[in-house]
Protein backbone atom coordinates (compact mmCIF):
# COMPACT_ATOMS: atom_id res chain seq x y z
CA UNK A 1 0.00 0.00 0.00
CA UNK A 2 3.03 2.30 0.84
CA UNK A 3 4.53 1.17 -2.72
CA UNK A 4 0.94 2.25 -4.29
CA UNK A 5 0.35 5.84 -2.75
CA UNK A 6 4.17 6.46 -3.47
CA UNK A 7 3.64 6.14 -6.86
CA UNK A 8 0.39 7.95 -6.53
CA UNK A 9 2.14 10.88 -5.12
CA UNK A 10 5.06 10.82 -8.23
CA UNK A 11 3.14 14.27 -10.00
CA UNK A 12 4.80 17.59 -11.17
CA UNK A 13 3.53 18.69 -8.00
CA UNK A 14 2.73 16.80 -4.53
CA UNK A 15 -0.11 16.56 -2.46
CA UNK A 16 1.66 18.22 0.07
CA UNK A 17 2.78 21.21 -1.98
CA UNK A 18 -0.89 21.72 -3.15
CA UNK A 19 -1.74 22.33 0.42
CA UNK A 20 0.38 25.60 0.35
CA UNK A 21 -1.46 28.41 -1.07
CA UNK A 22 1.11 30.27 -2.44
CA UNK A 23 1.72 26.77 -5.33
CA UNK A 24 -1.91 26.74 -5.21
CA UNK A 25 -3.20 29.85 -6.42
CA UNK A 26 0.05 30.54 -8.42
CA UNK A 27 -0.73 27.45 -10.71
CA UNK A 28 -3.95 27.85 -10.21
CA UNK A 29 -3.38 31.58 -11.70
CA UNK A 30 -1.33 29.49 -14.42
CA UNK A 31 -3.66 27.17 -15.14
CA UNK A 32 -6.54 29.91 -16.15
CA UNK A 33 -4.22 32.03 -18.31
CA UNK A 34 -3.19 29.07 -20.19
CA UNK A 35 -6.86 28.04 -20.76
CA UNK A 36 -7.47 31.51 -21.94
CA UNK A 37 -4.57 31.63 -24.26
CA UNK A 38 -5.87 28.18 -26.22
CA UNK A 39 -9.06 29.68 -26.18
CA UNK A 40 -8.17 32.81 -28.23
CA UNK A 41 -5.87 31.00 -30.24
CA UNK A 42 -8.15 28.23 -31.15
CA UNK A 43 -11.18 29.72 -31.81
CA UNK A 44 -10.13 33.66 -31.96
CA UNK A 45 -10.01 33.20 -35.95
CA UNK A 46 -13.32 31.51 -35.68
CA UNK A 47 -15.10 33.69 -34.19
CA UNK A 48 -13.89 36.27 -36.24
CA UNK A 49 -14.80 34.63 -39.08
CA UNK A 50 -18.00 34.40 -37.73
CA UNK A 51 -18.20 38.54 -37.14
CA UNK A 52 -16.93 39.57 -40.64
CA UNK A 53 -19.77 37.26 -42.06
CA UNK A 54 -22.42 39.70 -40.75
CA UNK A 55 -20.47 43.17 -40.78
CA UNK A 56 -20.86 45.30 -44.00
CA UNK A 57 -17.63 45.70 -46.49
CA UNK A 58 -16.86 49.40 -45.27
CA UNK A 59 -16.58 48.33 -41.63
CA UNK A 60 -14.57 45.05 -42.53
CA UNK A 61 -12.15 47.79 -44.38
CA UNK A 62 -12.07 50.38 -42.48
CA UNK A 63 -12.28 49.35 -38.26
CA UNK A 64 -11.98 45.32 -38.76
CA UNK A 65 -11.94 44.94 -35.01
CA UNK A 66 -14.82 47.48 -33.54
CA UNK A 67 -17.89 45.50 -32.78
CA UNK A 68 -20.50 46.21 -35.31
CA UNK A 69 -20.45 50.00 -35.18
CA UNK A 70 -23.02 50.43 -38.21
CA UNK A 71 -25.38 47.72 -37.11
CA UNK A 72 -25.78 43.85 -38.60
CA UNK A 73 -25.26 42.93 -42.34
CA UNK A 74 -27.45 39.59 -42.36
CA UNK A 75 -27.68 40.35 -45.85
CA UNK A 76 -24.27 39.03 -46.35
CA UNK A 77 -25.24 35.40 -45.52
CA UNK A 78 -28.42 35.88 -47.94
CA UNK A 79 -26.56 36.72 -51.00
CA UNK A 80 -23.48 34.28 -50.16
CA UNK A 81 -26.41 31.09 -50.13
CA UNK A 82 -28.56 32.41 -52.91
CA UNK A 83 -26.88 35.34 -55.21
CA UNK A 84 -23.14 33.68 -55.39
CA UNK A 85 -24.76 30.04 -55.24
CA UNK A 86 -23.22 29.28 -52.74
CA UNK A 87 -26.20 26.55 -51.64
CA UNK A 88 -24.90 24.84 -55.17
CA UNK A 89 -21.33 24.69 -54.75
CA UNK A 90 -22.35 23.54 -50.90
CA UNK A 91 -24.04 20.61 -52.20
CA UNK A 92 -21.87 19.75 -54.78
CA UNK A 93 -19.31 19.44 -51.65
CA UNK A 94 -21.62 17.66 -49.57
CA UNK A 95 -21.61 14.91 -51.98
CA UNK A 96 -17.98 14.79 -52.97
CA UNK A 97 -17.23 14.48 -49.33
CA UNK A 98 -20.26 12.09 -49.14
CA UNK A 99 -18.84 9.58 -51.57
CA UNK A 100 -15.25 10.11 -50.56
CA UNK A 101 -16.17 8.70 -47.32
CA UNK A 102 -18.09 5.61 -48.86
CA UNK A 103 -15.22 5.04 -50.80
CA UNK A 104 -12.42 5.36 -47.77
CA UNK A 105 -14.63 3.33 -45.38
CA UNK A 106 -15.48 0.62 -47.94
CA UNK A 107 -11.69 0.25 -48.21
CA UNK A 108 -10.13 0.66 -45.47
CA UNK A 109 -12.89 -1.78 -43.32
CA UNK A 110 -12.48 -4.48 -46.13
CA UNK A 111 -8.70 -3.86 -46.35
CA UNK A 112 -7.72 -3.79 -42.70
CA UNK A 113 -10.00 -7.14 -42.57
CA UNK A 114 -8.77 -9.56 -44.21
CA UNK A 115 -5.57 -8.36 -43.17
CA UNK A 116 -5.63 -8.54 -39.90
CA UNK A 117 -8.41 -11.28 -39.43
CA UNK A 118 -8.46 -13.61 -42.76
CA UNK A 119 -4.88 -13.23 -42.50
CA UNK A 120 -3.75 -14.96 -45.93
CA UNK A 121 -0.59 -16.39 -46.79
CA UNK A 122 0.53 -13.56 -49.39
CA UNK A 123 -0.99 -10.55 -46.49
CA UNK A 124 2.64 -9.69 -45.26
CA UNK A 125 3.84 -8.89 -48.85
CA UNK A 126 0.38 -7.55 -49.68
CA UNK A 127 0.74 -4.97 -46.04
CA UNK A 128 4.17 -3.84 -47.43
CA UNK A 129 3.13 -2.66 -50.66
CA UNK A 130 0.47 -0.69 -49.02
CA UNK A 131 2.69 0.69 -46.46
CA UNK A 132 4.98 1.50 -49.44
CA UNK A 133 2.64 3.58 -51.08
CA UNK A 134 2.67 6.37 -48.14
CA UNK A 135 6.97 6.67 -48.90
CA UNK A 136 5.57 7.90 -52.52
CA UNK A 137 4.98 11.62 -52.22
CA UNK A 138 1.20 12.79 -54.01
CA UNK A 139 2.59 15.06 -55.93
CA UNK A 140 4.31 12.57 -57.89
CA UNK A 141 1.45 10.12 -58.30
CA UNK A 142 -0.98 13.36 -60.18
CA UNK A 143 -0.08 12.69 -63.87
CA UNK A 144 -0.40 8.77 -63.88
CA UNK A 145 -4.07 9.28 -61.77
CA UNK A 146 -4.81 11.96 -63.97
CA UNK A 147 -4.06 9.76 -67.11
CA UNK A 148 -5.79 6.65 -65.26
CA UNK A 149 -9.06 9.20 -64.99
CA UNK A 150 -9.18 10.16 -68.40
CA UNK A 151 -8.62 6.97 -69.89
CA UNK A 152 -9.88 4.63 -67.40
CA UNK A 153 -8.95 1.23 -68.22
CA UNK A 154 -12.02 -1.39 -69.33
CA UNK A 155 -14.19 1.98 -69.40
CA UNK A 156 -14.55 3.55 -73.27
CA UNK A 157 -15.53 6.97 -71.63
CA UNK A 158 -13.61 9.31 -69.24
CA UNK A 159 -14.20 10.45 -65.64
CA UNK A 160 -13.46 13.89 -66.24
CA UNK A 161 -16.37 16.54 -64.93
CA UNK A 162 -17.25 13.28 -62.96
CA UNK A 163 -17.99 12.53 -59.45
CA UNK A 164 -16.47 9.26 -59.86
CA UNK A 165 -12.98 11.16 -60.59
CA UNK A 166 -12.79 12.23 -57.13
CA UNK A 167 -14.17 9.14 -55.34
CA UNK A 168 -12.68 6.20 -56.91
CA UNK A 169 -9.01 7.69 -55.99
CA UNK A 170 -10.14 8.63 -52.51
CA UNK A 171 -10.55 5.11 -51.52
CA UNK A 172 -6.66 4.23 -52.08
CA UNK A 173 -5.82 5.68 -48.70
CA UNK A 174 -2.71 3.51 -47.03
CA UNK A 175 -3.12 5.71 -43.85
CA UNK A 176 -6.71 4.35 -43.22
CA UNK A 177 -6.03 1.07 -43.97
CA UNK A 178 -3.37 0.28 -42.02
CA UNK A 179 -5.17 2.32 -39.51
CA UNK A 180 -7.86 -0.18 -39.45
CA UNK A 181 -6.17 -3.35 -39.39
CA UNK A 182 -3.87 -2.13 -36.42
CA UNK A 183 -7.37 -1.82 -34.73
CA UNK A 184 -8.76 -4.93 -35.93
CA UNK A 185 -5.63 -6.95 -34.42
CA UNK A 186 -6.20 -5.50 -31.10
CA UNK A 187 -10.11 -7.01 -31.01
CA UNK A 188 -10.28 -9.97 -29.32
CA UNK A 189 -9.62 -13.52 -31.40
CA UNK A 190 -11.86 -15.28 -28.98
CA UNK A 191 -14.68 -13.44 -30.11
CA UNK A 192 -14.15 -14.94 -34.02
CA UNK A 193 -13.14 -18.36 -33.09
CA UNK A 194 -16.95 -18.55 -31.09
CA UNK A 195 -18.74 -16.70 -34.25
CA UNK A 196 -16.94 -19.39 -36.67
CA UNK A 197 -17.69 -22.58 -34.24
CA UNK A 198 -21.71 -20.82 -34.65
CA UNK A 199 -20.82 -21.45 -38.65
CA UNK A 200 -20.30 -17.90 -39.39
CA UNK A 201 -18.56 -16.96 -42.99
CA UNK A 202 -15.90 -14.50 -43.75
CA UNK A 203 -19.12 -12.00 -44.74
CA UNK A 204 -21.08 -12.79 -41.72
CA UNK A 205 -18.30 -12.48 -39.21
CA UNK A 206 -17.31 -9.26 -41.06
CA UNK A 207 -20.64 -7.80 -41.03
CA UNK A 208 -21.91 -8.85 -38.14
CA UNK A 209 -18.93 -9.54 -35.59
CA UNK A 210 -16.30 -7.27 -36.86
CA UNK A 211 -18.01 -4.40 -37.99
CA UNK A 212 -20.27 -3.73 -34.85
CA UNK A 213 -17.01 -3.66 -32.61
CA UNK A 214 -15.47 -1.22 -34.23
CA UNK A 215 -17.34 2.29 -33.62
CA UNK A 216 -14.50 3.72 -31.95
CA UNK A 217 -12.79 3.32 -35.26
CA UNK A 218 -14.76 3.66 -38.13
CA UNK A 219 -15.53 7.28 -36.22
CA UNK A 220 -12.59 8.07 -36.63
CA UNK A 221 -11.45 7.08 -40.30
CA UNK A 222 -15.34 8.89 -41.24
CA UNK A 223 -13.68 12.54 -39.60
CA UNK A 224 -10.23 12.32 -41.44
CA UNK A 225 -12.28 11.49 -44.92
CA UNK A 226 -14.89 14.08 -44.78
CA UNK A 227 -12.21 16.90 -43.36
CA UNK A 228 -10.04 15.66 -45.72
CA UNK A 229 -12.43 15.42 -48.62
CA UNK A 230 -14.04 18.96 -47.66
CA UNK A 231 -10.65 21.14 -48.14
CA UNK A 232 -9.39 18.88 -51.07
CA UNK A 233 -8.37 21.41 -53.52
CA UNK A 234 -5.75 20.37 -56.44
CA UNK A 235 -7.41 16.62 -57.20
CA UNK A 236 -11.17 18.32 -57.80
CA UNK A 237 -9.49 21.63 -59.51
CA UNK A 238 -7.70 18.74 -61.77
CA UNK A 239 -11.23 16.84 -62.58
CA UNK A 240 -14.29 18.86 -61.82
CA UNK A 241 -13.30 21.30 -64.98
CA UNK A 242 -17.37 22.27 -65.14
CA UNK A 243 -17.77 25.14 -62.62
CA UNK A 244 -21.59 23.46 -62.03
CA UNK A 245 -20.21 21.04 -60.48
CA UNK A 246 -17.34 22.10 -58.22
CA UNK A 247 -17.47 22.06 -54.11
CA UNK A 248 -16.84 24.74 -52.24
CA UNK A 249 -12.62 24.64 -51.78
CA UNK A 250 -12.62 25.17 -55.75
CA UNK A 251 -15.70 27.66 -55.85
CA UNK A 252 -14.44 30.04 -53.43
CA UNK A 253 -10.90 30.95 -54.64
CA UNK A 254 -12.26 31.35 -58.02
CA UNK A 255 -15.02 33.85 -56.66
CA UNK A 256 -13.23 35.89 -54.60
CA UNK A 257 -12.10 38.56 -56.86
CA UNK A 258 -15.30 39.14 -58.23
CA UNK A 259 -17.95 39.11 -54.82
CA UNK A 260 -18.23 41.70 -52.39
CA UNK A 261 -15.83 41.18 -49.60
CA UNK A 262 -18.46 40.81 -46.65
CA UNK A 263 -20.66 38.46 -48.56
CA UNK A 264 -17.38 36.83 -49.60
CA UNK A 265 -16.47 36.45 -45.95
CA UNK A 266 -20.25 34.87 -45.33
CA UNK A 267 -19.47 32.45 -48.05
CA UNK A 268 -16.37 31.10 -46.02
CA UNK A 269 -18.25 30.91 -42.83
CA UNK A 270 -20.66 28.84 -44.34
CA UNK A 271 -17.94 26.69 -45.91
CA UNK A 272 -16.58 26.07 -42.38
CA UNK A 273 -19.65 24.97 -40.83
CA UNK A 274 -19.24 21.17 -41.44
CA UNK A 275 -16.16 20.83 -40.55
CA UNK A 276 -16.83 21.93 -37.18
CA UNK A 277 -20.07 20.25 -37.08
CA UNK A 278 -18.56 16.71 -38.11
CA UNK A 279 -15.99 17.16 -34.99
CA UNK A 280 -18.74 18.66 -32.52
CA UNK A 281 -20.83 14.93 -33.43
CA UNK A 282 -17.57 13.14 -33.60
CA UNK A 283 -15.47 14.16 -30.73
CA UNK A 284 -16.57 11.72 -28.21
CA UNK A 285 -16.09 8.63 -30.56
CA UNK A 286 -13.17 10.18 -31.98
CA UNK A 287 -11.24 11.07 -28.36
CA UNK A 288 -12.41 7.70 -26.78
CA UNK A 289 -12.64 4.41 -27.63
CA UNK A 290 -15.90 1.94 -26.41
CA UNK A 291 -15.17 -0.31 -24.31
CA UNK A 292 -14.84 -3.77 -25.60
CA UNK A 293 -14.13 -5.67 -22.38
CA UNK A 294 -17.39 -7.36 -22.09
CA UNK A 295 -17.00 -8.88 -25.11
CA UNK A 296 -15.79 -12.05 -23.91
CA UNK A 297 -17.08 -13.87 -21.32
CA UNK A 298 -15.20 -16.63 -18.82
Amino acid sequence: MAAIAQTADRTAVSASDWRRPGVRWGLGSAHVVLLVLLVVVGLGPLLLLAKFAVTPTQDILRTPMAVFPHGIAWSNLDQAWNDVQISHYFLNTVWVAAGSWASQLLVATTGGYVLSVLRPAYGKVVEALVLATMFIPTVVLLVPLYLTVLHPPLLRTSLINSFWAVWLPAGASAFNVLLVRRFFDSLPREVFEAARVDGAGPYRLFWSVVLPMSRPILGVVSVFAVIASWKDFLWPLLVLRDPSIQPLSVRLPSIAGTTDQGVFLAALAIATLIPIVMFLLFQRLFLSGVGLGGAVKG
